[in-house]
């Protein structure tokens, strides 16, 4: 006689953090070799991406669109500006997501999905539960001095992670067996994760421009005389949102923590998305195996 197991539901916690938010992919597909049923998602940033494509069904695809992706590709999608409030658009990504999952409305998602914003006018955090998907990606993933704020309802919202880099509480109204939190800003490792996968070659123009803006000198010591501009306000934000996520996992004690360390990849290394997407895989298969959370399935009686 065979039984199947009732699979483990689970509300997913997909925190910011850029490029290593392709982190969440991999353990997406962890979770679900393992049998687990994702009900609910909350996300700020790129988790709200991810989390939204998933939800979409739309998940295989990107990531085998993002795999494919070089310096130059990245490159291409960014339609800079010249606008105060940041120096990308952000429209070409968005179109190309657009024409890769479909127009959907988040009422329309076979599960409960909440994308983290922040109204930069009224200082507060705002949960998107409704509306257009990609609205809700656009306002979550507006990194300020990066992307440009994102006007919503008569709001102009920006990056989620400012004030919620982990968003627990919206997925405490779906009842669910446990909660799994992604953190893909944890304690650096050394060596780092991905050292010795850098094997696309280094474009020069447009890319290296991007690339200085992005990392300032972050290889030149790290001294506050030789740290860019943008290097001072990458790292000024990790320490917050490390110093805001410390205190959501305090507060909500989620059950399962799976940690991505910060030194991965930089938040702008897009084109490194296989191996991202596979530490994921990796690290969610040890946290999950290290708490008993086994692979799940049929078993014979």
């Amino acid at each position: 006689m065979i039984k199947r197991r009732q699979a483990t539901t689970v509300s997913l916690v997909l925190g910011s953090g850029g490029a290593r938010g392709l982190a969440h992919i991999g353990v997406i597909e962890e979770l679900e070799a393992r049998g687990y049923e994702i009900r609910a998602i909350a996300g700020s940033s790129m988790g709200a991406l991810v989390g939204g494509i998933y939800a979409a069904g739309k998940l295989a695809a990107y990531a085998d669109w993002v795999k494919g992706l070089g310096q130059a590709d990245v490159v291409s999608l960014l339609d800079w500006t010249l606008s105060p409030g940041g120096m990308i658009q952000g429209q070409k990504v968005m179109a190309k997501l657009r024409e890769m999952v479909g127009e959907w409305d988040i009422d329309d998602l076979p599960l409960d999905y909440t994308a983290v914003a922040v109204d930069i006018e009224k200082e507060r955090e705002v949960w998107i539960t409704r509306g257009p998907l990609f609205d809700a990606i656009r306002a979550s993933i507006a990194i300020p001095a990066v992307f440009t704020p994102h006007r919503y309802h008569g709001r102009l919202l920006v990056d989620g992670g400012l004030l919620n880099p982990l968003p627990v509480a919206p997925t405490l109204s779906t009842l669910t067996d446990i909660t799994v939190v992604v953190d893909v800003n944890g304690p650096p490792v050394q060596p780092p994760p991905l050292q010795g996968h850098d094997g696309d070659v280094v474009e020069p123009g447009l890319v290296q421009r991007l690339k200085g803006y992005l990392a300032g000198r972050a290889n030149s010591g790290g001294s506050e005389a030789s740290l860019g501009l943008s290097e001072i306000l990458m790292r000024t934000l990790d320490v917050m949102q490390g110093s805001i996520s410390r205190q959501q996992l305090a507060v909500f004690r989620p059950d399962l923590v799976i940690r991505v360390p910060k030194n991965s990849c930089m938040v702008h290394e897009f084109h490194r998305a296989g191996p991202v997407i596979e530490l994921g895989r990796r690290i969610a298969a040890d946290t999950l195996d290290e708490h008993g959370h086994e692979r799940r399935g049929a078993r014979v009686l």
